[in-house]
């Protein structure tokens, strides 16, 4: 492919089966439009992120990360490294980020087992802006009915039951991130980015931003970057890694990068990625219709927790 093709959520679920099942098998990547997530909350979110960047450093470093395998709170310029995810190593990413987890979580032993850290570990709100905490909670809400609607599809491009994912998405460890990229204040380190090359380690990830200047960039298959628009009314949706073990390749999990704005650009650019994750108990293993005869499915057997722990742990510095 060279461009992203598009999944108009207007239409029926079973007709954009088909849409999905190639996309996602030859790119790895989707545009979104007609998704149902409201303006208003998306254009709220934004205007709450502003706010918190605005804020002093030491502001900001009030809530931040309280351990490396927490994806809690702020997260400051140099402290995260995405092409390791790949084994690679860059100059750290050009960027900040503040970032929540599942919200409304109960006392139940389910979330407070040991084998729930830290996936469900508390989110740090800040003080101010006071409308960050209702904005993203709301933005949580609405995002996760999104992705379930798409995993829906996907289920059926797969040849599986509409509501074959629910059981095992129910309680999702998902992640929303509001990332920062600044303009530049001196010429980029010699490899920086704004985030290195990278795949997801999740199962969906959806992309909205306010800019694509030095925005996210798609590797083609013959090497080629592919600059999708990620600003405007559409999401940009790609295959983590972990959907990508599930299908045993017949999804691709394509790698990607946030590129650097052109010489002398001077305006800051948001990003809101939702990363959405099965439950941590969920078991991964090739699907029924993803095997192939004679052979032997190319993943062992893991559990989204560890698999997440395992991989997350490469990207802090």
């Amino acid at each position: 492919m060279t461009k992203i093709p598009t999944l108009d959520l207007s239409r029926d679920d079973r007709s954009l089966a088909a849409v999905l099942e190639a996309a996602f098998s030859e790119i790895g990547f989707v545009l979104v439009t007609n998704h149902g997530v409201p303006a208003a909350e998306i254009a709220r979110l934004y205007h709450e992120a502003n706010r918190f960047f605005d804020q002093p450093l030491a502001t900001k470093l009030a809530v931040g990360r309280p351990r490396p395998d927490q994806n809690r709170g702020y997260i400051g310029m140099g402290s995260e490294t995405l092409a390791r995810l790949a084994g690679q190593e860059t100059p750290p990413d050009y960027k900040e980020v503040f970032t929540i987890g599942p919200i409304d979580v109960s006392d139940q032993p389910y979330y407070t087992a040991a084998a729930a850290y830290p996936a469900f570990a508390p989110n740090l709100w800040p003080s101010v802006p006071e409308g960050l905490k209702p904005a993203m909670s709301a933005y949580w809400r609405s995002i996760s009915a999104l992705a379930e609607r798409v995993l829906g599809i996907g289920a059926l491009a797969l040849d599986l039951p509409r509501d074959f994912f629910v059981s095992l998405t129910d309680r999702h460890i998902s992640m929303l991130r509001l990332i920062c990229y600044p303009p530049y204040l001196s010429p980029p380190a010699t490899g920086q980015l704004r985030a290195g090359i990278h795949t997801d380690l999740n199962m969906l990830t959806f992309v909205h931003a306010n800019s694509d200047e030095g925005g996210l960039e798609v590797r083609a298959r013959d090497g080629s970057w592919l600059a999708p628009k990620a600003s405007g009314d559409a999401y940009i949706v790609n295959v983590g890694d972990i959907l990508m073990r599930w299908t045993n390749d017949r999804w691709v999990s394509t790698p990607h990068r946030v590129a650097n704005p052109p010489t002398g650009w001077g305006e800051r650019r948001l990003s809101v990625p939702f990363f959405f994750q099965a439950n941590y108990d969920t078991v991964v293993e090739c699907l029924p219709s993803c095997a192939v005869v004679g052979q032997a499915p190319k993943y062992q057997p893991i559990s989204v927790g560890a698999y997440r722990a395992e991989r997350f742990a490469r990207t802090a510095t």
